[in-house]
């Protein structure tokens, strides 16, 4: 039998840890944008992960960047729930993959002063942080950040994460 709208509304309130969060409907998709995010730039942006994910357009990164929209909650097309989750998992996922997390500093594309944009209305350090966080690969190729070698096998999944892992 399938699962019931209240099924899956029961697994969106559960917490995000260690244990569970490879179970959570949003995994696979966050993780099929990370692996795709990685071959084409070698880092994974939760700004890029969003737009990849078409929660966020390039358009209203574009528009905060350059100061017309206060904090960048507020272009993101899901509620602030969602998008903490998306940002745990990332995290997590990311640390599965032995990425290194490196804070990015994101300042207004202005002439003149460039303040430091923010990403929620409230400005909470913890949520900035998890906005500012890129994830880089500690391997290094020809072409600089080079993970093309490391993420996707011939069936486009990564050995260390879906159903790829259980049939080797």
């Amino acid at each position: 039998m399938g699962k019931t709208l209240r099924d899956s509304e029961d697994t969106l309130l559960k917490k995000i840890t260690v244990a569970n969060y490879r179970q959570d409907p949003y995994y696979s998709r966050i993780m099929k944008a990370v692996a795709g995010l990685l071959e084409e730039k070698g880092f994974v942006a939760p700004l890029e992960l969003f737009i990849r994910m078409d929660l966020l357009s390039s358009e209203s990164v574009e528009n905060w960047r350059r100061g017309r929209i206060p904090y960048l909650e507020k272009a993101i097309r899901c509620n602030l729930a969602k998008a903490s989750r998306i940002l745990r998992i990332l995290r997590m996922g990311a640390h599965d993959l032995d990425l290194k997390p490196s804070l990015t500093v994101y300042k207004r594309w202005t002439k003149g002063s460039r303040p430091r944009l923010r990403f929620s209305k409230t400005g909470d350090h913890n949520i900035e942080d998890a906005y500012a966080c890129h994830f880089v690969s500690p391997r290094k190729g020809s072409s600089g950040a080079g993970v093309k070698d490391v993420l996707v096998d011939s069936r486009g999944t990564h050995p260390n994460w879906g159903p790829a892992r259980d049939e080797k």
